[in-house]
């Protein structure tokens, strides 16, 4: 009977090579191969006569090959492959049927009824009671993941374990229970240690959390500092907007005047009507500019400090023109001493924040001045070259092509 044994472990690895599924990282050879093991273990401990040894034996070897076609009522499916392995084999029914009876006893929920299904049982199970444990209940974890099963979190998952191994568990047999449930229960105590100390992290976390909202609403620095980044970020945006605006003058009013001193220069001489109504455009484009340009214009500031302006808090070191022309270790010390005094941190971002406020105010007064006159004067130059045009007594036709062609 050994030699059938032999022949249906080599049967088995034959059969989970060419058809079981590499998502398969728990139900597979290694783990039919370390339940052949238990099982020999316990026969060695046991006393269990050949016959039953070897129904034992095959019913390790077969008892998952039911996975090769489904995870679902997988015990039967290896009953049938069992059964049809065995015969083809000339195993006598009795086999068979104590075989049978112990894939069968290897369902979950299922009581043993006599020694046998208790080996197949502990047997199948032995891992529990194995150094290796955390690494084979990984391994049925990433299984299930990788079959769609149900995916578990590292503390779900040990959580699950320890539900499993506490009521639902149990080692059957004398050897089990002398020699695995030990180690059973080293196993058990780790994972309820590293739950309690997962769940000491969690409230350790969740409090720190807490203290550290309640210290963002409590506390009015997070509001100061938020006041005056806002505050800052809105005056730069400003101040870019406005040097857009005086840029856009620029070139168009340079283009205004390139067009009129290329096209209407030439022929002022023989069209003397034109000279006023271009001299008032030229000169509204010509003030325009002047004060895009003023509007524009950086202010150049004296860049040094002393220490009594330091020590009297009386240097915005927020603003590069209150120290560029200073040395470097001058300044690392002025910022030195502003950083030890917060009040002074915040009368500078004050100071910076006003001095903005000024130079946007002057920006914005030039550049309302400079669009009211590029708008009254396009207005009145237009008005005055329909009047000159009109008072030529020239048509329309004449006119355009007067100023038109060169």
């Amino acid at each position: 009977m050994s030699n059938i044994v032999s022949t249906t472990e080599t049967f088995v690895r034959d059969l989970f090579k060419e058809k079981l599924s590499g998502t398969f990282t728990y139900h597979n050879l290694t783990h039919t191969l370390r339940v052949l093991k238990g099982t020999n273990e316990i026969i060695e401990n046991s006393k269990i006569n050949a016959k039953d040894a070897v129904i034992l034996q095959l019913s390790a070897l077969l008892h998952d090959t039911g996975y090769i076609e489904s995870r679902e009522n997988h015990e039967e499916i290896s009953v049938r492959i069992a059964k049809e392995f065995l015969e083809s084999q000339d195993v006598d029914k009795e086999t068979i049927s104590g075989v049978k009876e112990c894939i069968l006893a290897t369902k979950m929920n299922h009581e043993p009824a006599n020694l046998l299904e208790e080996t197949i049982r502990d047997a199948d199970s032995s891992h529990f009671g194995k150094k290796y444990f955390q690494e084979v209940s990984e391994f049925l974890r990433k299984e299930y993941s990788l079959q769609g099963v149900q995916e578990y979190s590292a503390q779900d998952w040990r959580d699950a374990t320890i539900k499993l191994m506490v009521k639902k568990h149990q080692f059957y047999t004398p050897y089990a229970i002398k020699e695995w449930q030990p180690q059973k229960e080293s196993n058990l105590a780790k994972l309820l240690k590293d739950k309690k100390k997962d769940k000491k992290k969690i409230k350790k976390e969740k409090l720190k959390a807490e203290l550290k909202a309640k210290y963002k609403d409590a506390s009015p620095e997070r509001g100061i500092q938020t006041f005056y980044r806002t505050a800052l970020r809105n005056h730069i945006k400003l101040s870019d907007i406005a040097d857009t605006k005086a840029n856009i003058l620029l070139s168009v009013n340079a283009i205004i005047i390139s067009l009129v001193l290329s096209n209407l220069l030439s022929k002022l001489d023989t069209n003397p009507y034109l000279v006023t109504p271009s001299a008032i455009f030229v000169l509204s484009s010509t003030i325009t500019m002047i004060l895009a340009v003023i509007a524009t214009r950086p202010n150049v500031t004296r860049g040094k400090f002393t220490d009594e302006d330091v020590k009297n808090k009386d240097v915005n070191l927020t603003f590069f023109g209150n120290f560029h022309k200073m040395e470097l270790s001058k300044f690392q010390w002025a910022i030195d001493e502003l950083l030890k005094d917060r009040d002074y941190v915040y009368s500078s971002l004050t100071k910076d924040l006003y001095f903005l406020g000024k130079v946007l105010d002057r920006k914005y007064r030039i550049l309302r001045w400079t669009y009211t006159i590029f708008v009254i004067g396009i207005i009145v130059s237009i008005l005055s070259f329909a009047i000159s045009f009109k008072a030529s007594g020239q048509s329309v036709e004449e006119v355009t092509k007067t100023i038109v062609n060169p």
